[in-house]
C-alpha cells in the first residue's frame, strides 16, 4: 500500500476527497455521500506517508504546529493536502482537483458570473460550505480574465489549487507558508506590486479581511472566498469579524467596494452522473449597498427575489435554469490540451532559503511533457538547476 495507488483508485471511483486516519478504512466521498473501503491502514504507514509527502525540510515545522496545508501532484492528479495530528495518530484530508480546466463552461456555470470580471476595481465574494467548488469557480473567474485582458494579476493561496499559464494577462502566484510568511504580509506586498487582480484564497482572519477590502478600495480587483452557506451570510460573517465599535465603518467600507456575491452548492444530476454547481448570485445594486451600510443584512433575500433584471439570480431561479439547461460539459468531453488555456498542475518546490528555521535543498522544477505523458494527459515534472538555484549556492 502506497499514496500513490490509495490516490488513484480514488480517482477511478469519482472521489472528491480521500480521508486517512490510522488504525480505520480508508474513506472516500463519491457525490457529496462518504464510503468506507479497504483494511485498516496501520499508523506507522500513515506516518511514513506524511513524512514523505513533506520531506526533510517542512517536516520540522509540522512538529511544531502539529498540521500542515500543501498542494502535490501525485500519479497525475492535482491534491490539495491537508496532515494534521489526531488523537491516533498523524491522519491525512486529500481533496482530488479537477483534472479538466477550469473555466465558466466546463463547471457549468451560468455565463452572468463573466460580467463580474469586467470590473475594473471592487470586491467579488465566492462564498459556499466545504467541498462546493469555491476554488474552481474562483479559478474559472481569473481564468476569464487570463484569456480576454491584458491585467497583472496576482493570486496569493493556501496551498496553491489552480496554476495558471499567462495568455493575455501577466500572472503571478503565491504560497502562503512557503513564498510569504502570511496573507497579510502577502497583501501588503501586492499593493506595492502594481497588480490589477488580487485573488485570496480565502478570508479567515480581520485583518485579512481589512487588508482586503483595503486593496479593493484602493482600485484593484480583488476576488476571494468565505465559508458561508448564502450571499447575505457571507456578507454578515465579513461585517461581524470585527468588534462591535468597527463594524459600522467596515459595513459602510463593504458597501462602497462590493461588486458581487456568488453563494453555490453541488448538486448531483444521477441523469448525467455529475455534480452541478447551483448559485444565488447577488449584485452590488443601490439597495444591496444601503442595506449592507446600515447592516440590515436580513432584506437581502428580499432584494434577490426582487432583482433579476439588476442580473441577480435567487436559488429557486437559477434551479429553475438548471433544470431547463440542455447543453451540458462533461468531464472528458474533448481533449485537453496540455500547452494552453487551462490552469495546469503546478510544481511542486520549495524555494531555496525562503522558509524561516527550517534548512532547504531542493531545486526549482519545470514541466516536461513526454509523448506518453501527451496521449494519457499526465504533466510530468522534471527537476532541473536554473539560474536562480547557481546563484543561491555561490553565496557565501
Amino acid at each position: 500500500m502506497n499514496i500513490q495507488s490509495l490516490i488513484t483508485a480514488a480517482q477511478q471511483q469519482g472521489a472528491s476527497d480521500l480521508h486517512l486516519e490510522p488504525g480505520l478504512s480508508a474513506a472516500v466521498r463519491i457525490r457529496g455521500s462518504l464510503r468506507l473501503t479497504g483494511d485498516p491502514i496501520p499508523p506507522p504507514t500513515l506516518l511514513a506517508f506524511a513524512q514523505d509527502l513533506l520531506g526533510e525540510s517542512q517536516w520540522p515545522s509540522f512538529l511544531e504546529r502539529r498540521s500542515a496545508d500543501l498542494s502535490r501532484t501525485i500519479q497525475g492528479v492535482r491534491c490539495r493536502l491537508n496532515i494534521f495530528q489526531t488523537a491516533r495518530g498523524v491522519g491525512l484530508a486529500i481533496r482530488l482537483l479537477a483534472s479538466f480546466q477550469a473555466t465558466v463552461e466546463t463547471l457549468n456555470l451560468h455565463p452572468d458570473l463573466k460580467r463580474f470580471v469586467a470590473h475594473q476595481n471592487g470586491l467579488i465574494l465566492v462564498c459556499g460550505p466545504t467541498g462546493s467548488g469555491k476554488s474552481s469557480t474562483l479559478a474559472a473567474l481569473i481564468q476569464e480574465i487570463n484569456l480576454t485582458e491584458a491585467r497583472h494579476i496576482v493570486t496569493i493561496e493556501s496551498p496553491i489549487e489552480y496554476t495558471f499559464r499567462p495568455r493575455r494577462a501577466f500572472l503571478r502566484q503565491r504560497e502562503v507558508g512557503r513564498d510569504t510568511p502570511s496573507f497579510e504580509q502577502a497583501l501588503l506586498d501586492a499593493l506595492r506590486e502594481d497588480p490589477d487582480v488580487l485573488m485570496v484564497g480565502e478570508l479567515r482572519e480581520p485583518e485579512t479581511m481589512r487588508l482586503t477590502l483595503n486593496a479593493s478600495e484602493t482600485g484593484h480587483l480583488v476576488l476571494t472566498t468565505v465559508h458561508s452557506s448564502t450571499c447575505a451570510e457571507a456578507l454578515q460573517r465579513i461585517v461581524s469579524s470585527f468588534p462591535p465599535e468597527t463594524q459600522a465603518s467596515v459595513g459602510a467600507q463593504l458597501a462602497d467596494c462590493l461588486v458581487g456575491v456568488i453563494a453555490q452548492r453541488l448538486h448531483y444530476r444521477p441523469e448525467l452522473d455529475l455534480r452541478i454547481p447551483e448559485c444565488e448570485i447577488l449584485m452590488a445594486t443601490h439597495a444591496v449597498r444601503s442595506s449592507i451600510r446600515n447592516r440590515e443584512f436580513f432584506k437581502i433575500a428580499s432584494l434577490l427575489e426582487i432583482g433579476a433584471e439588476q442580473g441577480m439570480w435567487s436559488v429557486q431561479r437559477y434551479h429553475s435554469w438548471v433544470e431547463a439547461r440542455k447543453k451540458w460539459h462533461l468531464p472528458g468531453d474533448a481533449a485537453e490540451s496540455l500547452d494552453a488555456d487551462a490552469p495546469v498542475a503546478a510544481p511542486d518546490r520549495i524555494l531555496p532559503g525562503l522558509r524561516a528555521g527550517t534548512p532547504t535543498t531542493t531545486s526549482a522544477v519545470r514541466t516536461s511533457v513526454s509523448p506518453a505523458a501527451r496521449s494519457s494527459g499526465r504533466i510530468e515534472i522534471e527537476p532541473v538547476e536554473d539560474a536562480f538555484e547557481r546563484i543561491i549556492k555561490r553565496e557565501p
